[in-house]
């Protein structure tokens, strides 16, 4: 197909100091949970985007010194020259398609309490770290500040040597020394470089001027800089300080890249932002500099990203998490392919990746870091030689995207789902609050194999065994989901808890099934027992509130959806339910209850307390539905007249997890069945050994 004119302007090329760009397609620097740990999986995957068609790819965050150690995080190192030939497999998997390496160099200040490499933390001034790590860090002497403008220099000296094109200066998301020096919260020098903003702006400025020196003849000098902090007068404003640093060093750098700090602002979840929702900060600085301009938002629609160009905002559009879902998304949109642009979600599920410190992953996209260690390509598959009629049942995540990547690779697939409409999960949890982007799942995998004319849909076709066996499927893939426990069972109550069948006891199903509108509840306060760490119970809590209920929860936890500090979503939720005024009872582990009263016991003291209360709504975890494996596996003794090889279980029919897990899972069978073993191994990265 050929590309809609309308996007032309997307691929214009770009000067960037002495490197050009060949479109203004710019993946900006985002952690990957791979870094120095895993070199070989890092360079496959940013080598992948660069294949994609984004004319910039950049590092994660690399360390440039001992003394910024942030480990177990696992970002990338320049330490030294031993850490060049790394970086070096990196821009070689960039360059071989045509694309500009660009590498994030970091000195995290107060952020680095170096654990692994046991410096002394030090920042602009003496105070205390920003991890609970019980140290302090120690304010910079000039001879202090001397060394560390030198190894910014050696360190941008390595990053030239190594292969990229781009370096940066990094003073964005309240991590890094740089921007603790332009900080009024961190810096109380009296000297020349505390003060006025002209004096805490001069590091900043001696570090740019000096990685110009060093590498500006052959490399751009990039700037990332956060214009906002969302602190009002506390911090740095677009409208304050933010603009006047952009004002003081508007043609200094080659690019700007712009955001707002700290990163749980910069990446906000779909849940609390639009697409395109930094540009009211960011809109200003085009118009301080001739320099050009790349910012995020998380731009998936290409109308959106020419409305940012031509209104002037930005020269680039930048992105991480976009460019996470579909490494591929300025190909299609060069090859007027929009509508296979499988569009992020905004889950962050990618980001909590670098929390637990393992290779990234994705909701939207199963080979997200496997590119390396499984050899899986985002848009490719090995094609069958098999005729095997293969059958999926369930159209939730997993099904969906196992009859997807089948049909990919040219099996018979049939794909039955026992409910009208197809998503699973992802249907019923794409109607709660600022979740609706979640719906692209699973209309992404339904526009696609819509065009696959070996994959047939049967929706309202509940399957019992004796019907999955007429079939004639050599394979069955039983992907029917999972349903919430109703015996309030969880990650800390492991017994049934007495008495939950004596009053109303809900589940999430029971809202999920008929949103937006609820049932019938009591006029006394609704309980929510909540002993799940990610956000349901939060969610629960918003829409009972929503519609008027007084809201208790209950939780075992010591805050409202634990897990969600992975997905930077924790401080806004807590934000938004005590503004609903859910009344929050943390650290209660339900006991039992009666018709009009709810008990829970103190995790610390044991001590009890009732609540009356008619309604009880459990959010405590969830059981695999799989009743129909086990009835195949009943039948096994004709499966050979029935020409049936094999039965697999997937996704949260197999144990239920998050829907990210659901979609890997799916996909695997996909790429799995049949699979040669040796083929197909599952490569382990090991320090200093070679695949």
């Amino acid at each position: 197909m050929a590309r809609d004119p309308r996007y032309d302007i997307l691929f214009e090329p770009v000067r960037i100091g002495p490197v050009v760009a060949r479109n203004r397609f710019y993946q900006v620097p985002h952690c990957c949970g791979m870094g120095h740990r895993y070199p070989k999986s890092m360079a496959a995957m940013r080598g992948m985007k660069a294949e994609g068609g984004w004319a910039v790819v950049s590092t994660e965050e690399v360390e440039l010194h001992p003394s910024s150690d942030i480990s177990p995080y696992l970002e990338g190192r320049l330490w030294d020259d031993r850490d060049i030939p790394y970086h070096a497999r990196m821009c070689d998997a960039v360059h071989a398609h045509g694309s500009l390496a660009a590498i994030e160099l970091a000195h995290n200040g107060i952020s680095a309490v170096n654990r692994y490499s046991r410096e002394v933390p030090m920042g602009p001034s003496d105070g205390a770290a920003q991890h609970p790590d019980n140290v302090h860090i120690r304010g910079m002497s000039k001879a202090d500040i001397k060394e560390v403008r030198q190894w910014y220099r050696a360190a941008a000296l390595r990053a030239k040597k190594a292969g990229f094109d781009i370096v940066y200066v990094y003073a964005a998301h309240d991590l890094t020394l740089l921007q603790h020096f332009l900080s009024r919260r961190y810096n109380g020098r009296s000297d020349e470089y505390g003060g006025s903003l002209e004096n805490r702006v001069r590091l900043f400025r001696e570090v740019i001027e000096d990685t110009k020196e060093a590498v500006g003849d052959t490399c751009a000098v990039a700037v990332r800089f956060a214009v906002d902090e969302l602190l009002g007068e506390d911090g740095i404003t677009h409208q304050g300080e933010g603009h006047d640093v952009i004002a003081m060093l508007a043609e200094l750098p080659d690019l700007w890249d712009v955001n707002i700090s700290p990163w749980e602002n910069d990446s906000q979840t779909a849940r609390f932002s639009e697409e395109g929702f930094q540009e009211p900060y960011i809109s200003f600085v085009k118009k301080l500099t001739t320099k050009p301009v790349v910012g995020v938002g998380r731009y998936t629609s290409p109308d959106s990203m020419v409305r940012a160009i031509r209104q002037g905002v930005l020269d680039f559009i930048g992105a991480a998490r976009p460019s996470i879902a579909d490494p591929f998304l300025p190909k299609k949109i060069e090859e007027g392919r929009q509508d296979d642009i499988r569009e992020c979600i905004g889950c962050n599920i990618c980001v909590s990746g670098d929390f637990m410190m393992v290779p990234i992953r994705c909701t939207q996209n199963p080979t997200m870091g496997e590119e390396w260690r499984r050899g899986w390509h985002p848009e490719k598959v090995t094609v069958t030689k098999s005729r095997k009629k293969v059958l999926v049942v369930g159209g939730g995540p997993a099904g969906l995207e196992a009859a997807r990547t089948l049909g990919q690779r040219g099996y018979e697939v049939m794909l039955a789902e026992a409910h009208e409409t197809f998503g699973g999960r992802v249907t019923r949890e794409s109607k709660l609050p600022g979740l609706a982007t979640w719906a692209r799942v699973r209309d992404w995998r339904l526009g696609q194999i819509e065009k696959l004319a070996n994959v047939s849909l049967f929706p309202a076709s509940r399957m019992t065994a004796a019907d999955a066996l007429e079939t004639g499927a050599q394979h069955i893939v039983v992907a029917t989901g999972s349903k919430w426990r109703r015996d309030g069972v969880g990650a800390t109550v492991r017994r049934p808890v007495e008495g939950l069948s004596t009053g109303l006891t809900l589940t999430p199903d029971d809202i999920l099934d008929i949103t937006p509108k609820l049932p019938t509840l009591p006029d006394g306060p609704i309980v929510i027992f909540d002993d799940d760490p990610y956000c349901m119970g939060g969610l629960m809590a918003e829409v009972l509130a929503k519609a008027g209920h007084k809201v208790i929860l209950l939780t075992p936890a010591a805050e409202v959806s634990p897990w969600t500090h992975n997905t930077l979503e924790h401080s806004r939720i807590m934000t938004r339910l005590i503004e609903l005024n859910v009344d929050i009872r943390p650290g209660r582990v339900l006991t039992r209850r009666t018709v009009d009263r709810i008990d829970s016991d103190c995790v610390y003291t044991g001590r009890n307390a009732s609540i009356e209360a008619e309604a009880l709504l459990l959010v405590t975890s969830r059981a695999p539905v799989n009743a129909l494996a086990a009835e195949l596996e009943s039948l096994r003794d004709r499966w050979a007249g029935a020409g049936l090889e094999a039965v697999t279980v997937i996704g949260d029919a197999l144990a239920p997890a998050t829907i990210a897990a659901a979609v890997y899972a799916g996909h695997r069978l996909g790429r799995e069945i049949d699979a040669d073993p040796e083929r197909d191994r599952f490569w382990f990265e090991r320090e200093g050994i070679e695949a």
